[in-house]
């Protein structure tokens, strides 16, 4: 392995470590606290965080395995199935963060009104398209055998491996792109341009998302430009754009959950409450372990 590799495999482990520490950190706030159930994008955030951590445990250690090992980790079946899950869970979690852009707008431009305009039905309709439309890609790609292996992105991603299948990959790739990642940008963009306009305050946060958004068009640029036959791509860019796309997974808790005040409270409860009992064990242990002396003394 060369230096840029051993760099590239450290950051993949960090970013596996801090992402499944704070995805699993948003579903335990979620699960113990009754408010945040109660509340509408508690389910979408609740979505992001299935896909986030789907991603952290499916596609991050086999993309550190091939960086390693330069070659396909396990056979063409699990390879299919990984690469299946990435590009449904890249799709579901950018189409999740539009959901949640509009669920912001109704509730910042229309605050009267949300609760009659964004109820839990409507946001299990919102996930309902927004599973339906993030399987639908994988599934054709799935069909034609366009996922596999893809060494630029030490990957198991889309993939077309057969040259009389070029045009055809290429349509497809530019459709999925334009109805997933570019459709997703447009409600992004324009939702949160129109609560700018209501609420200055939420300017710090609508700055991170947008460059969550950026991030993940840079992991997307390299898959575009490669279906050109005269540009070659480094294999180095590749791996830090899949990078990249896994830093979106790393931030998402923090952008839309913990960071919050509701989640901050939670999590900080549920801290408090593991070092009490853990506490309150030490202390009985202690009591328990003194009592034993004095009998032994006492004898």
């Amino acid at each position: 392995m060369s230096i840029w590799e051993v760099i590239l495999a450290f950051v993949v482990v960090v970013l596996m470590l801090v992402a499944l520490l704070a995805n699993v950190l948003v579903l335990m706030c979620f699960l113990y606290s009754a408010d945040i159930r109660k509340q509408v994008p508690g389910l979408f955030i609740l979505n992001l965080t299935f896909c986030n951590l789907l991603m952290t445990v499916s596609n991050m250690p086999l993309t550190l395995a091939g960086i390693i090992y330069k070659s396909q980790p396990g056979g063409d079946q699990i390879c299919h199935i990984v690469g299946f899950l990435e590009t449904f869970l890249t799709t579901n979690s950018m189409l999740s963060m539009a959901a949640l852009s509009i669920d912001r707008w109704i509730a910042v431009v229309f605050p009267l009104s949300y609760h009659s305009k964004m109820r839990y039905r409507d946001a299990a309709l919102i996930l309902s398209y927004t599973w339906l439309h993030s399987v639908s890609f994988p599934i054709v790609a799935a069909s034609l055998s366009w996922v596999g292996f893809h060494h630029l992105y030490a990957s198991c991603t889309l993939y077309n491996k057969r040259p009389e299948d070029r045009t055809q990959f290429v349509i497809f790739t530019g459709v999925f792109h334009t109805l997933s990642f570019l459709l997703s940008l447009i409600v992004l963009c324009f939702t949160y341009l129109k609560v700018l306009k209501v609420a200055r305050f939420h300017c710090k946060r609508i700055d991170v998302i947008t460059m969550q958004t950026l991030v993940l068009l840079v992991d997307i640029h390299p898959r575009l430009v490669e279906l050109s036959s005269v540009v070659h791509i480094n294999s180095h860019w590749g791996i830090i754009s899949k990078c990249l796309a896994y830093s979106k997974v790393v931030s998402d808790p923090f952008v839309y959950s913990l960071l919050r005040h509701q989640y901050r409270k939670t999590w900080k409860d549920i801290i408090n409450k593991i070092l009490k009992r853990s506490s309150i064990n030490s202390s009985a242990l202690a009591s328990e372990s003194h009592n034993r002396n004095i009998l032994q003394l006492n004898e």
